[in-house]
């Protein structure tokens, strides 16, 4: 250990934008239960180039006792972390997609798996096609800038009407995202069925949590 200059992140201005995150070439930051954070120590090289994009003045740079900052762990981290490669098959089953669009009655949803995706998530995610999506309808829609009380009403009547025997919900890890978990929770509600959920978080680097 020794005293150093690393990143400390003020919890209290944090609202898990995560605009920092991109910019640590190290991977040292992640958004963890709605804030950024530091992963560990010694991922930091302490350089701040993070410091000029939080829009919350959240980030700054301190001296305090730390591991000292290390190169090699730093490669290992980026290794294990490293997204795979794109199958480069589609895996798409269905048109439309847009949650607003779809028809609330469909064939393609009839005895099918469901995906429940953020419109982010296919640009942050390389490998959607041959991950998430395969062998699943899928409907997509951002419940930041969309309707979302229109999102709950529309999924309600897809689940009321047709077979959907489970869902997969894919946003990314902001906090404005994870609303969309929210509505489909209420939407299974409101449909009085028992339909099994899960839950898919990616990170901004593209990265399934």
């Amino acid at each position: 250990m020794e005293i150093r200059k690393i990143v400390r992140i003020d919890e209290e201005l944090c609202n898990g934008c995560g605009l920092c995150i991109p910019k640590c070439a190290e991977e040292a930051l992640q958004i963890i239960d709605g804030k950024a954070r530091l992963v560990r120590d010694n991922y930091c090289d302490g350089l701040g180039a993070c410091l000029g994009h939080c829009p919350q003045g959240a980030i700054l740079i301190i001296e305090r006792e730390a591991e000292a900052f290390d190169e090699e762990a730093v490669h290992a981290h980026l290794a294990r972390k490293k997204p795979s490669p794109p199958t480069g098959t589609s895996a798409l089953r269905q048109w439309p997609v847009q949650l607003n669009l779809v028809p609330s009655k469909a064939a393609f949803f009839d005895d099918s798996d469901l995906l429940v995706i953020a419109d982010c998530v296919p640009l942050a995610y390389p490998n959607v096609h041959g991950s998430l999506l395969s062998k699943k309808s899928v409907v997509m829609g951002c419940p930041k800038f969309d309707d979302a009380q229109g999102y709950v009403k529309k999924l309600t009547e897809i689940l009321k009407n047709n077979n959907v025997k489970s869902i997969s919900v894919a946003h990314m890890e902001v906090p404005c995202c994870s609303g969309l978990l929210w509505i489909v929770k209420k939407a299974i509600d409101a449909s009085g069925k028992q339909i099994p959920l899960e839950q898919q978080e990616i990170t901004i680097r593209g990265e399934i949590e």
